[in-house]
Parts: C-alpha cells; structure tokens; sequence
C-alpha cells in the first residue's frame, strides 16, 4: 500500500515537470484565443489606408476628375463655315463692317456703340447678354474694304479670347450679285461657369451668326441673286 502511494506520487510530480501539462494548455489556448480577437477589434476600430487597401481607387480621386472636367471646360472654342450669298462683296462687306448697328439684328447682343475710327480700323463697345450673363467689352476691328472684317476682344472680364473674322471672295462666274462667305470665330471665357454655360449653347449662337447678316443683307438690299442649287453644290466641290 505505502509503495503503491509513492509511485502515484512520483507520477503526479512528473506531470506537473511536463511543460505542456492539460492545465497550462488550456490556460495558454484561452491567453491566444483573446489575444486574437483583441487584436481583430484594433483592426476593426482603425480605418484602413486608401492607398494600402484600395489602390486603384485612390488613383481617381474626385478632385482629380474635377480638374479635368475643368480642363475640358477652359478649352478655347473655334467655329467656322462656309457660304455662298446671292449678295455682292461690297454689299456683305458694308453689313459686316457696319458694328454700330449690331444691336438690330445681331443675336445675343444688347448694345453696340462705335468709339473710335480711322481708315482700315475701328474701335467699338459692345454689350452681349448670355442669359443669365451680360457683359460690355471694347472690339478692335480692322476692315480691308471689301474683303476682310476681322474683330478682337481688347478688353472685358467675360473673356480672355475673342476673334471673328470674315472674308469676302467672288461667288459663282457669271453671277456678279453672288459672294462667298467664309466665317469664323473663336473664343475663350475667363470664368469656369460660363464657359460651361457656352458650351450647351455655342454651335446654336454660331450657327445664327451668319443667317443674321444675311437676313440682315435682305432687309437693307431686297431679294438675294437666286442661285441654282446644282451651281452651288459644283462650286462646293471643287473648294
């Protein structure tokens, strides 16, 4: 009896010399099994980097995307056309060159008064309204009579650029009363607002521009020359 004693004693001392005794295990599993879900809730509670976690993401910032939409905005915008009128050079030439008088027949433009004048050049304020803006600025417009009437913004806080030019060139052979008419024009506005405005209502404006003038043309010289269409179609085709 007493040896049988003493043997469950040296078994028990054994057991507890183990290093991984049922005690200590379970003690050390349940030390990781919170020490893991510590560390789950610090992750949780720590926002993760944008740049770390979702790299393309971070890329296309919002802001970025705005410079560029404000880019495509800024950019300067050109327009330009081509027609065949049954009026003269000089007939087109003295509506085109007549400024004082835009603000009869000239789309979107309130007030036009001529300031200064000399031989081949002229200066003039103008006042044009794009709804809800309306803005004055000083053109400088020089003419080569009956060619060219080319126009530029000197001043104004509605632009940065503005330039129009016009030129006149003979029309069809054997119809002296017919003139071709090349347009253009080109523009860039200062402010980011309305340059996003321009751009819903610019090709309406431009296209306008010359069917001003030549209802303009009607009103002070009558009928225009009637033009055979298949004569305006050839002459197209070979410009």
């Amino acid at each position: 009896m007493a040896r049988g004693s003493r043997s469950l004693r040296k078994v028990a001392e054994c057991l507890k010399q183990l290093p991984c005794a049922p005690g200590r295990r379970e003690l050390q599993s349940r030390n990781n099994v919170r020490y893991r879900l510590s560390c789950g809730i610090l992750m949780m509670r720590v926002p993760p980097l944008l740049g770390a976690v979702m790299p393309r993401q971070a890329v296309a910032l919002p802001t970025r995307s705005f410079f560029n939409f404000a880019d495509s905005l800024s950019k300067r915008k050109e327009y330009s056309e081509r027609r065949i009128i049954g009026y003269s050079m000089q007939e087109m030439y003295n509506i085109v060159a007549d400024v004082e008088h835009y603000r009869h027949f000239v789309p979107w433009c309130k007030k036009s008064e001529l300031v200064f004048s000399r031989s081949g050049f002229f200066k003039a304020k103008l006042t044009v309204g794009f709804p809800p803006v309306v803005e004055t600025y000083t053109s400088l417009v020089t003419t080569v009579r009956p060619h060219l009437v080319k126009a530029l913004c000197s001043d104004g806080k509605l632009f940065n650029h503005l330039e129009t030019v016009w030129r006149f060139s003979p029309g069809l052979p054997g119809y002296p009363r017919t003139c071709t008419v090349d347009f253009s024009t080109s523009f860039e506005f200062r402010s980011l607002l309305h340059s996003q405005l321009a751009h819903m209502f610019f090709d309406q404006v431009a296209k306008q521009m010359v069917s001003a003038f030549e209802r303009r043309a009607s009103g002070l010289y009558g009928p225009e020359t009637p033009i055979p269409r298949e004569l305006m179609m050839e002459e197209f085709q070979q410009t």
